[in-house]
């Protein structure tokens, strides 16, 4: 159907009545002239878990954010009720957490627990109204409300809930009185989402909840969403834990739509949505097959087009066109005349009417799109065949104080090298020393000198630039020179209509994309990356895996993406310890 939830043939939905808790009717989004999407139609029941896909800037944090209550859909609504008509709690995630910076680690977590509180407080009041009157319904009624409220938000072993919740996320070793303005950003990714799970939402929306998570923390995460009590939706680039958590997929790209219901504009934009019950890695088959049958149908329908219009110039005429009556009379010629006008014109018009349905039935062309140009785009041969030195780094007991522990390793021209170890040992910190933009505090590191060595750090800075547009933030990054010799459409990673917007109004991931051909736009000897998967798109994560092993330099990485780490053919280098 155009618009709304597609049903898609040959997959299997639930008979099971459920009551919804979450359901989108008809719901649009523009931003000014900027249409993110138009048309979304879709239910969650209690306890399904949606996975939400699409490219950078398809929409889906926007989706999120209307799901919230923090933006208003253009058309459509938003229904978020219980079966008794009460408006239900909405937890959501942002990738940029907020706080207020003064506060402490020990008040956020508080903070988090007061509705658990509350209700403890409400269990207890309705027990002592009802000891004093048991014969009384009302008091009944309360007590009972109370303590289906209590259990179903687990307002028991309150304390012990939060030790395990920050444990489980890897932030048992913070320091409670310590305020939110010295944590680290992954610290605070981490305290958010503590904070988000120790509330107990009724509804769960989570917008890159995997990224500054370990495989500890990963683990956490999932055993706690697979038992979460109400409806669930994850905007997430970690495939993995796409394909272990949800058991729906929701994809915003666009999919097949007729000419009569394209928007005006020329940018491809979302028109509903396309539903699919089961996991990332089967909805991968089922997209593949889908763009393909999409491709063929189109080009059949072109070929009918033009078969259609052809036939129309064709007949213009009936039987020979030399051909001529028996009889030179002139109201023969005039009848033979007429007749031949009449079919010519009954022809042309069913023509002309089977075009003109065909053109309008006619499928949208397939979008073609955005395809990343590796890693090496800028790279010469010449440049990638240059002889480099054996080694590009050897260091022997390095550390920095607090924040790396002693280690040693050589890296050699042409490495690929994958870091990996949990949270807080010291991957950041030493991507940056080997960068030098941090020097170690004791032990012994030698760079050669005469390679170069840049790096993608993970999170995008753009500040007082972010009210330029991508192209002019680009030129000034890249300088206009080397802008004119490999231009911001070079890399495949920004469309032509989003080079024109300001970055404010870029998604995360698409300022994470431009941050990336700025890092390319120089050849660089040494490739530092770090954790270069978060905030991309799930294609573009794909492509980016596939560009690494073509890199002809030496490329570092460090990731807890466990689809990259588990198909990763190059170096390792763990770090076990945590810095005291």
């Amino acid at each position: 159907m155009p618009g709304g939830e597609r049903q898609l043939t040959g997959i299997i939905v639930s008979s099971t009545q459920r009551f919804t808790h979450l359901k989108v009717s008809g719901i649009s989004k523009s931003f000014g002239h900027h249409r993110v999407f138009t048309d979304i139609s879709f239910s969650v029941a209690q306890r399904e878990r949606v996975g939400v896909i699409g490219e950078n800037g398809s929409g889906k944090s926007t989706l999120l954010r209307l799901l919230a209550g923090e933006l208003t859909p253009d058309t459509g609504s938003v229904e978020t009720l219980t079966s008794g008509g009460e408006a239900l709690n909405v937890g959501f995630l942002r990738q940029q957490p907020q706080f207020i910076e003064s506060h402490t680690v020990a008040e956020v977590l508080e903070h988090s627990v007061q509705r658990l509180r509350c209700a403890q407080v409400d269990v207890e009041a309705a027990a002592q109204a009802f000891a004093v009157a048991p014969e009384q319904s009302r008091a009944m009624n309360r007590y009972v409300t109370a303590l289906d409220t209590a259990e179903l938000l687990g307002a028991w072993d309150i304390d012990s809930r939060i030790e395990t919740t920050v444990h489980g996320l890897g932030l048992g070793d913070l320091i409670r009185h310590h305020t939110v303005a010295n944590l680290s950003g992954g610290q605070r990714a981490r305290l958010a989402l503590a904070s988000l799970l120790l509330s107990r939402p009724d509804i769960l929306l989570l917008d890159e909840p995997t990224n500054h998570l370990d495989d500890e923390a990963l683990a956490y995460l999932t055993a706690v969403l697979t038992a979460w009590h109400g409806p669930v939706m994850i905007v997430s680039h970690d495939r993995a834990f796409l394909d272990e958590t949800v058991d729906s997929i929701l994809d915003l790209d666009p999919a097949p739509q007729t000419v009569a219901a394209q928007l005006p504009d020329e940018t491809p934009v979302s028109v509903g949505v396309t539903r699919f019950s089961g996991s990332y890695s089967e909805y991968l088959r089922f997209r593949q097959q889908a763009r393909q049958r999409w491709e063929h149908q189109y080009r059949r329908e072109q070929d009918e087009l033009k078969r259609l219009r052809t036939a129309i110039e064709h007949s213009q005429t009936v039987g020979h066109s030399d051909w001529k009556p028996r009889t030179e009379s002139r109201s023969a010629k005039k009848f033979y005349a007429d007749r031949n006008a009449k079919v010519v014109s009954r022809r042309v018009n069913d023509a002309r009417t089977r075009l003109a349905e065909a053109e309008r039935r006619q499928l949208v062309q397939p979008p073609s799109p955005l395809t990343f140009q590796g890693l090496d785009i800028a790279t010469t041969e010449t440049q990638a065949q240059k002889p480099g030195p054996e080694w590009v780094v050897r260091a022997k007991n390095i550390g920095v104080a607090s924040r790396l522990q002693p280690i040693s390793f050589t890296i050699e021209t042409g490495d690929h090298l994958l870091l990996t170890g949990a949270n807080g040992t010291g991957k950041s910190t030493l991507l940056q020393v080997l960068a030098g933009e941090l020097l170690p505090t004791h032990g012994q590191l030698e760079r050669t000198e005469e390679l170069t060595y840049r790096i993608l750090r993970q999170e995008s800075t753009w500040g007082e630039q972010a009210d330029l547009t991508a192209r002019v933030g680009y030129e000034q990054a890249v300088g206009i020179d080397r802008a004119d010799t490999l231009p911001l459409a070079t890399y495949g990673l920004l469309s032509p209509q989003d080079e024109h917007r300001p970055i404010a109004t870029l998604s995360v991931g698409q300022q994470r994309r431009l941050d990336l051909a700025v890092l390319l736009a120089h050849p660089t000897d040494v490739l530092l990356l770090d954790e270069p998967t978060n905030h991309l798109s799930l294609l573009l994560v794909t492509e980016l895996e596939l560009s690494l092993g073509k890199y002809p330099g030496t490329v570092i990485v460090a990731t807890h993406d466990r689809w990259l780490r588990e198909r990763w053919h190059g170096k390792q280098l763990h770090l076990h310890t945590k810095p005291l």
